[in-house]
């Protein structure tokens, strides 16, 4: 995870996150000026340090739920996720009973999907 995202998180808002930098499992990579910044002007800070990074460290997988983030990612050819596509590989490998019950968490905190893909989410998953 990049220290911009980190730092995003740590100004904290409406949804309760866990102290990032405590997380022994995470790794925080301190950013380096952005390559090719007017490719990436219109995301915010932490989706610009986190593609550019991607790119730099030629990462397997991209993080993303916003929709432009997500598309500028792919355009520059990285494999992105959200946290959905989380969910349900943790509810495949049995790391959570819930894909459904995750999904109703997350949206009593306020983060919202498109109720077209939960549901076809989980039809997929076996939970509809």
């Amino acid at each position: 995870m990049v220290s911009e995202v980190v730092e995003e998180c740590e100004v904290g808002g409406f949804i309760s996150l866990p102290e990032l930098r405590k997380l022994e499992w995470l790794t925080i990579v301190t950013s380096t000026p952005i390559s090719c910044p007017s490719l990436l002007l219109a995301l915010d800070k932490g989706e610009k340090h986190t593609l550019d990074m991607a790119q730099k460290y030629q990462a397997d997988w991209v993080l993303i739920d916003e929709k432009f983030g997500r598309n500028m990612a792919e355009y520059l050819g990285l494999r992105v996720t959200g946290t959905l596509g989380i969910l349900l590989k943790a509810k495949q490998q049995g790391l959570i009973s819930s894909f459904k019950e995750a999904v109703t968490t997350m949206q009593n905190q306020g983060i919202y999907h498109h109720p077209n893909l939960i549901k076809k989410l989980l039809i997929h998953i076996g939970e509809s």
